[in-house]
């Protein structure tokens, strides 16, 4: 009976991780999918130069748009436009296996393309960056909320239900005066989807997984943030066993605010490091904007 069982366990355990492995190729599928689209502005990897004129893009959604001098700023690497240089984000082969391996899989009826567009509609407009922003924005409002989450990320966000696969473990650093945090994922692209949705093209480049590691603050200056001296640079390398989420400092001027109107001042990019949190008179402007 003992062996049965054993057998059984086993068997159960296989059927386990294949499924695990299917449903990991799937979200693959589905973040190259996303990427690569035509409406996906963040698809082209970072070039962090000169930001591309406001008039000629439109925003789309408050926790991606960036803002400079009260104006929305779209910077190149959100955008994709022939006329600009980004480096390549990810080499041509993989897209075209990944590619591939779609077409395979649907001809033999084991996906349904509609599926993964169920899957980037679902990580795009119901699990997203507004899931951590409105994490921030309650660790902002609430201190012993903060403390349990600095403390233990994984407890607090069960209870909120954004857990789960790609979420599986996370860590939670808080920006301060003195040092500033910053996530990348030097092997590939780990990344906290329940809280953040679905990886920016940028954060897969090779050139922000090298340069984040060798040159953060030349980095954080192209993405328009520039520190003090004073001020430490702190680069955590997410990986698949841990996951990583920067608790930006509170804009000066928000006492009081509720957690509804402090989420509208976190951006995506200030939950990774590359951003700081929106001013109040810069939130405003890009909520105009909209």
């Amino acid at each position: 009976m003992q062996k049965n069982n054993g057998n059984e366990a086993e068997r159960q355990k296989k059927m386990d991780d294949e499924n695990d492995v299917f449903h990991r190729f799937l979200r693959l599928l589905a973040e190259y999918r996303a990427v690569h689209r035509e409406d996906c502005r963040s698809g082209q990897g970072p070039s962090y130069g000169v930001p591309a004129p406001v008039a000629r893009h439109s925003v789309s959604n408050i926790w991606t748009g960036r803002i400079c001098k009260g104006k929305v700023q779209i910077m190149p690497h959100d955008i994709d436009d022939p006329n600009s240089q980004p480096h390549s984000h990810l080499p041509s082969d993989p897209v075209l296996r990944v590619r591939a391996l779609e077409t395979i899989l649907t001809r033999k009826g084991l996906i349904d393309p509609a599926a993964l567009d169920e899957i980037i509609d679902t990580y795009e407009n119901h699990i997203g960056p507004q899931n951590g922003a409105r994490v921030v924005a309650r660790a902002w409002a609430e201190p012993e909320f903060r403390e349990a989450l600095l403390t233990d990320a994984d407890t607090v966000l069960a209870k909120l239900d954004l857990n789960g696969r790609q979420g599986e473990h996370v860590v939670v650093v808080e920006n301060t005066p003195a040092r500033h945090n910053m996530v990348v994922c030097t092997l590939c692209s780990c990344y906290p989807w329940p809280l953040l949705g679905i990886p920016p093209g940028w954060y897969k480049s090779d050139a922000y997984r090298a340069r984040a590691v060798r040159e953060p603050r030349k980095v954080l200056a192209e993405f328009g943030v520039t520190l003090p001296a004073e001020v430490a640079v702190r680069v955590w390398d997410s990986t698949a066993e841990v996951r990583y989420l920067v608790l930006p400092m509170r804009p000066a001027g928000t006492e009081g605010w509720s957690v509804e109107a402090l989420e509208r001042l976190v951006s995506r990019d200030s939950m990774i490091g590359t951003g700081l949190a929106l001013q109040p008179d810069d939130a405003a402007a890009l909520g105009a904007q909209r």
